[in-house]
């Protein structure tokens, strides 16, 4: 599983998103220029110029014509993909750090983070097919949590927007009236420290969330109960959840290029095949120059199932910052502190396991 190494970014990634057909890559980093890359061959197809500041998050209509980027610059701008244009820029009066579609395109979610006096805020925008016809307003303004909100998506059918961040705490709000629907206040089993990502199935119908405590958490979207837990020895930056549901791994088995789990460890059943990957590490100041994997860098994979970690993809010489599973689960890109974004296709053998 040879990986492709793409080098665009001057500075630490932050974001990755493949489009809906997954034959595009979008990257965003710290370095001001979100770039989108063909998620083939990672050959670079152009890069969005406009931003003042790191960007943050981003995300790609259906039909991947547009292009939603948030920025430390307090601007969230919509792109023309194709042409690479700026449509419209969104102002707000602090740094913008998530944004998210809602299914059809006509809505928006987009969180500021704190800054000054003003508390972090999760804005709902409505995105005009006319471009002529689109303006700044916010169609809801929530506030409320203490410290930076790091993701905001929306729930099923656009019915609720799901947020995390600094306070460890997910919460679950209405998009029309902004009120608190449920929450992981109370939930003895939730994160302790800071969460930093949330992934969300294609169905909406769960979502995985990493937390600085050295945990990933797997939860129904609609109840918020908590399903799975998967345990780490790093901080984690990063979770993505392979799309794939229809084959069979021996974690015995092992896999070229990804590090075996041994008969010894006591690894002998059958697991599903669907995935997991989280991908951290230690701050990359902290980390000491003597051992090379002090700093535990490689991107985890855990059966999404059983829990058990099944394998290691290394290669970042620094935290992993993001992860992206392919839509059509055959490869997966990561990001990292180094300023690389590594793309991994699996071989066939991982599709096709003699057990």
């Amino acid at each position: 599983m040879r990986p492709i190494l793409m080098k665009g970014h001057e500075r630490p990634l932050t974001f990755l998103k493949y489009n809906r057909d997954g034959d595009l890559l979008f990257s965003c980093a710290k370095d001001h220029n979100p770039t989108v890359w063909f998620a083939d061959n990672g050959e670079r197809l152009g890069t969005y110029h406009g931003h003042n500041g790191a960007v943050w998050s981003c995300d790609i209509s259906f039909d991947s014509s547009r292009l939603l980027t948030g920025s430390a610059d307090t601007t969230v701008k919509l792109w023309d993909v194709k042409r690479g244009e700026q449509l419209y820029t969104f102002k707000f009066d602090s740094p913008a750090r998530s944004v998210d579609f809602a299914v059809g395109e006509k809505l928006a979610v987009m969180t500021t983070d704190p800054f000054m006096d003003k508390t972090s805020a999760i804005h709902v925008k409505r995105i005009a097919e006319d471009i002529e016809d689109q303006d700044n307003e916010s169609a809801l303004v929530i506030r409320g949590p203490t410290g930076r909100i790091n993701r905001a998506v929306w729930g099923p059918l656009n019915k609720t927007i799901v947020s995390c961040g600094e306070d460890a705490i997910i919460r679950v709000w209405d998009p029309v009236t902004g009120q608190e629907i449920m929450s992981t206040k109370d939930h003895e089993n939730g994160h302790k420290k800071a969460i930093t990502s949330l992934c969300i199935s294609d169905d909406k119908s769960h979502f995985l969330t990493g937390a600085l405590d050295k945990s990933a958490k797997l939860w129904d979207t609609r109840t918020l109960t908590l399903i799975k837990t998967y345990v780490t020895e790093r901080p984690v930056n990063a979770v993505t959840m392979s799309p794939l549901l229809d084959h069979v791994v021996s974690p015995a088995s092992g896999w070229d290029g990804i590090e075996k789990i041994r008969p010894e460890d006591g690894v002998d059943q059958l697991g599903t095949a669907d995935q997991v990957v989280l991908g951290g590490g230690q701050d990359a100041s902290s980390v000491t120059t003597t051992d090379h994997r002090a700093g535990k860098f490689e991107a985890k994979f855990y059966d999404k199932i059983l829990q058990q970690e099944i394998g290691g993809v290394k290669g970042h010489f620094g935290p992993i910052n993001a992860l992206a599973f392919n839509p059509d689960g055959k490869s997966f890109a990561s990001g990292g502190e180094d300023g690389y974004v590594r793309l991994h296709h699996f071989d066939p053998d991982y599709f096709n396991i003699k057990l």
